[in-house]
């Protein structure tokens, strides 16, 4: 199934959001929850499916709601299509800080891998899917796990990095990352899992025992502040709980 062509713009900075521009039939598909705002004429269902095979029968939906309940999501996706005259619009937002990043899945090569958490929304024909890792040391040490989703088609989607967007662009070279913090490569990319240094290194040097390690040929899309951390730091037991404080240790006495 083609994609349906969809126009977008991207609003905000810290917590953005992306506005889609539907002429009438066209359909976009979401997360459940993730709809901003909608504008007159705009319709909305929630489907066990990403509508990519319309011919699918009720045994492949139920497959295909299982494998996202496996990954964490929603076992439904909601689908919003324009039923009025002219154009109208739909958006979405961010589900913390961050950047939402536009995937042209035709440009990309027709699939990108990423995190479990990261899609956003994209148009009527992409094919979401499980990915699972197939090295081991992924699996057990990955930090966000090996299973992954897939977005497959010749339109647009959505995803959602935390923090700041990082880009790179791998010809043969080897990227070493904190496993958190990857939100998406294409699949010319391997991803595996190594120890971060020496004994002494692992337990102190506060990166963690392992770092993933992205290579091969394409592209690779890293967030500065994956929600883990953002959770951490926020936390009362957290690692800041200390520095709400000026008094340092006078205080910590004196409470």
């Amino acid at each position: 199934m083609r994609s349906h062509e969809i126009d977008y713009e991207i609003k905000g900075h810290d917590i953005q959001l992306v506005e889609i521009e539907l002429d009438p039939n066209e359909t976009v598909i979401a997360e459940a929850g993730a709809m901003l705002y909608m504008k007159e004429g705009i319709e909305f269902e929630a489907k066990m499916g990403d509508g990519s095979e319309p011919d699918k029968g009720l045994f492949g939906k139920l497959l295909s709601a299982a494998s996202r309940k496996i990954t964490g999501e929603s076992i439904f996706i909601t689908h919003f299509t324009h039923r009025g005259m002219g154009k109208s619009h739909v958006a979405f937002a961010a589900p913390y800080p961050g950047t939402i990043v536009p995937l042209d899945l035709e440009q990309l090569g027709g699939s990108v891998i990423v995190q479990r958490d990261a899609f956003l929304c994209a148009a009527l024909g992409t094919k979401i899917s499980m990915h699972f890792n197939r090295k081991l040391g992924s699996g057990f040490f990955g930090g966000e796990g090996f299973i992954l989703q897939k977005l497959q088609g010749d339109g647009k989607a959505f995803i959602h990095a935390g923090g700041t967007l990082i880009e790179h662009e791998l010809n043969g070279e080897t990227l070493r990352v904190d496993t958190g913090c990857i939100v998406g490569y294409q699949e010319g990319v391997n991803f595996d899992i190594q120890q971060s240094g020496g004994l002494k290194s692992m337990l102190f040097g506060g990166e963690g025992l392992f770092l993933a390690t992205l290579s091969g040929r394409g592209k690779v899309w890293l967030q500065s502040m994956p929600i883990r951390k953002l959770v951490s730091q926020l936390s009362p037991a957290g690692p800041n709980a200390s520095k709400e404080s000026s008094g340092g240790i006078l205080d910590s006495l004196l409470e």
